[in-house]
């Protein structure tokens, strides 16, 4: 069964991606049959299209709740990179790897992963060195080699890049860095002033035009605000997110110093429009929430510092958890709305549980946090001495009534 982040990208992946927790694009041939599930791999549906996807969400999820994942399920993940460092959606035990099939989204997520779990620096420098070689001319990524790029493989690759302290303007083709290709899909000055900041997820094949698209808008924003993850910045303004400052209609590509805060302000405002959250449209339907989008909005919003224009999200994705997680049984799901709660600094306790039960039991989980010792009184210093005081007066007292009562009857 596919995840709900795969399906929402398959919907789109002809054409445009769209719809998912991240939004990899399917595999270009859907597989005939279910493909058995591997030991080590979390959750229980069929892996074909999301299996190294809701691996490396919840593997880098846990990683950030202080669990040590399994050995079964970090070995299946490295087990599933290439000889060329990058990672398909999914491959069968002793199926050989196909470089066409490899995906860009796969490959960030699992080098983001990879650098949370820690010890696995070849693997994660072998990633970085598959999504250098598959950059294209432009400065962006495609979800397959030798695909024309998008805002969500883009975003995805510079959240690769920030995990492994690779700077995103030292990655370059033709002289065109990953800021410069992510700079490709965000909508400026030239737009109406209520899509400036988003992003398109690419340009309209016909006139190049692009239109705001929710998911892109809101994953690329990570990469705009210089994050990956997991988000786990303090970094806090009181201030909302600034909208760029268009004197003119100038159809200049938006700096990379306005990028994240201009994506930042868009998604603001389509949040409060929309009830604290995204929503997915497709062609011929009704506008769905879009829970993966939201997810991708908060992160975004907290990352650049603005968690107060992300609490409504966050309380909206908290209410939708079980319908979204369909009972905590989606792992990439839970995964997903574990980052965020992370992220938002909220209780993480029960999706954590959730998570770890559906995978190979942990190696070892983080320890409670120790009970907060009372608050000292004032009088601690003496106050646990008053019972022996008091004792002492009594006997005292005791003592010299005797004494009194002796003395009269010798005088009577």
């Amino acid at each position: 069964m596919l995840t709900a982040a795969r399906l929402g990208a398959a919907a789109l992946s002809a054409a445009i991606l769209a719809g998912a927790t991240a939004g990899p694009a399917l595999a270009d041939s859907p597989a005939p049959t279910a493909a058995a599930v591997p030991d080590g791999l979390y959750g229980k549906g069929d892996p074909t299209y999301d299996g190294v996807w809701r691996q490396s969400l919840a593997l880098t999820a846990l990683a950030a709740a202080k669990a040590t994942p399994a050995d079964s399920a970090v070995g299946w993940l490295t087990g599933q990179q290439c000889e060329d460092g990058g990672w398909p959606s999914f491959r069968a035990a002793g199926a050989a790897c196909d470089p066409k099939t490899e995906d860009s989204n796969a490959t960030a997520v699992a080098v983001q992963a990879l650098v949370a779990l820690g010890g696995h620096q070849e693997a994660v420098d072998k990633g970085v060195q598959w999504l250098k070689a598959t950059q294209n001319a432009d400065g962006s990524w495609p979800y397959n080699p030798g695909s024309p790029g998008d805002a969500n493989s883009t975003g995805l690759a510079v959240n690769a890049l920030f995990a492994a302290k690779t700077d995103p303007t030292g990655v370059a083709k033709a002289g065109k860095n990953a800021f410069d290709g992510l700079a490709l899909f965000q909508l400026g000055c030239a737009a109406p002033a209520d899509q400036r900041g988003a992003f398109a997820y690419q340009p309209d094949p016909s006139s190049g035009a692009l239109a705001p698209n929710a998911l892109a808008s809101a994953q690329a924003s990570l990469a705009a605000a210089g994050g990956h993850l997991p988000v786990a910045t303090t970094a806090r303004t009181d201030a909302a997110p600034k909208a760029l400052g268009c004197a003119d209609a100038a159809a200049a590509p938006v700096a990379h110093a306005d990028s994240g805060e201009a994506a930042g302000a868009y998604l603001t405002a389509q949040l409060a429009g929309g009830d604290n959250h995204l929503a997915l449209t497709t062609p011929g339907a009704a506008p769905t929430p879009d829970y993966n989008a939201t997810a991708w909005a908060a992160l975004g919003l907290i990352q650049s510092g603005h968690p107060q224009q992300a609490a409504g999200a966050v309380d909206w994705l908290t209410k939708e958890g079980a319908a979204w997680t369909k009972g905590g049984t989606d792992a990439s799901a839970t995964a997903s709305l574990l980052l965020v709660a992370q992220a938002a600094q909220r209780d993480t306790a029960p999706l954590t549980a959730q998570l770890t039960a559906l995978g190979p039991a942990p190696k070892a989980t983080a320890s409670p946090s120790p009970t907060a010792a009372a608050p000292k009184k004032k009088d601690d210093g003496i106050g646990q001495y008053w019972p022996i005081i008091v004792g002492l007066l009594i006997g005292l007292g005791g003592g010299l009534l005797l004494s009194l009562q002796r003395k009269r009857g010798q005088s009577l």
